[in-house]
């Protein structure tokens, strides 16, 4: 089982995500490489939102290949070259479309660079699924 927090006594979240996310036992869980915005044909996405659009779409395609579904997800990072806080928006944007109302704990941080000079987005993730074959 999955559960998320937004425990009173402390600030809310400013977007779509959560400030915790528990994990029952007896789960399968997913570790997620940074996505970039590059299709499988090697082709680089042009501009932040394209790139966010298509991280995400390899995030999903990982999640398909081991079974699981985008509301597997416990956990984002998010990490963005471009030093305007106004890319914050342009991210949440493309999270919410992706993300269909699901809110995993989430960090946004803008890096000086990534592994190519053209990649201005890059996201990894973590994912738990219910597994009751699963030997604790």
């Amino acid at each position: 089982m999955i559960k998320t927090f937004n425990p009173s006594g402390m600030v809310q979240p400013a977007s779509r995500y959560s400030q915790g996310v528990e994990v029952g036992a007896n789960a399968r869980w997913l570790h997620i490489s940074g996505q970039i915005g590059v299709a499988a044909d090697g082709t680089v996405a042009k501009g932040l939102e394209a790139q966010f659009s298509q991280a995400f779409q390899n995030i999903g395609t990982v999640l398909v290949a081991a079974g699981m579904a985008k509301t597997d997800l416990v956990k984002v990072t998010v990490y963005v070259t471009v030093p305007d806080l106004e890319t914050v928006g342009i991210y949440r944007k493309a999270r919410d479309q992706w993300m269909e109302g699901h809110a995993p704990a989430a960090t946004y941080l803008i890096v000086a660079g990534l592994a190519h000079r053209d990649y201005l987005v890059e996201i990894e993730a973590v994912a738990a699924r219910q597994d009751n074959s699963v030997l604790v």
